[in-house]
């Protein structure tokens, strides 16, 4: 198990910034923390009330490295990458090999960022990266910067992954990330397991118990895919966007933000007080 790891944020990857700011801003109340251009790409980071982030990813500078640019080509818009920020990143590289994954790009030379990868091929359908950095840092939004409407705001609480099989899942982000396990479920249709960190936010691993039921079909013939992201609100009915659901992996009443061909992510919306 990796020491020291905690849950960082989650990234979408988009074509464009503002296919995302229209949701996770104006609806939802997030505000930038930080971003820019890099090395193909520009992230822009926005935090919700619980400090939970989550990365917004555009292509740039993709004559220099076209990653993005190949993501977005194959799989169209949606949820990228996990990143756990790790105080060692080269000892938890042995810890990653030592389970029998594979790390690839694999960065060390830079005091201030280091980072390596475990391929969604190995990580359940999501990218995992792991990174090591020396401080934070502040860049200033964009003239322009979208707001939230008035009054707005909510917590991302929750990243939800379909995997094909659940223990291969928790070898992965329970025995070598380092998740605690706070909530276990299982009913005729599917079992689901909730992993937490230090810190805002959680980690849903939901397993299809039934080789043709929706969750199966949903995932196919990959080990894993993201099913959609929750975020609690103090009222889902003041959310024109969002429509009542039933969807696995829920008790409570839950309210569904379709993904549109910009965005490529399910949003789900969980009343506060909800039961």
């Amino acid at each position: 198990m990796i020491s020291g790891i905690k849950l960082d944020h989650v990234a979408v990857a988009v074509e464009k910034w503002e296919d995302a700011f229209d949701v996770f801003i104006r609806t939802l109340g997030g505000e930038w923390r930080s971003g820019g251009e890099n090395i193909g790409f520009a992230p822009a980071q926005i935090a919700f009330k619980n400090d939970m982030r989550l990365e917004i990813l555009r292509p740039a500078n993709i004559e220099h490295n076209d990653f993005l640019r190949r993501f977005l080509d194959a799989n169209g818009p949606g949820v990228h990458h996990l990143t756990f920020k790790v105080k060692d990143l080269a000892s938890a590289l042995d810890d990653v090999r030592s389970l029998g994954f594979n790390p690839i790009g694999v960065s060390l030379e830079n005091a201030w960022w280091k980072e390596a990868f475990i391929h969604p091929k190995e990580a359940f359908g999501i990218v995992v990266q792991l990174a090591q950095a020396a401080g934070t840092w502040f860049v200033p939004p964009p003239a322009g910067f979208m707001m939230p409407d008035e009054g707005v705001e909510s917590d991302l609480t929750c990243v939800t992954q379909a995997v094909k099989s659940l223990d291969p899942a928790l070898l992965l982000f329970r025995d070598l990330l380092g998740g605690d396990i706070v909530e276990q479920t299982s009913t005729s249709n599917f079992e689901s397991v909730d992993l937490v960190w230090p810190g805002p936010g959680k980690i849903r691993l939901l397993s299809p118990k039934s080789s043709s039921n929706q969750l199966d079909s949903f995932i196919g013939n990959r080990t894993g895919r993201n099913l959609y992201i929750e975020f609690q609100v103090k009222d889902p009915d003041l959310y024109p966007e969002a429509a009542l659901s039933e969807l696995p992996g829920h008790e409570k009443k839950s309210f569904l933000i379709p993904k549109s061909s910009s965005l490529g992510v399910d949003v789900v919306l969980i009343g506060r007080n909800t039961n």
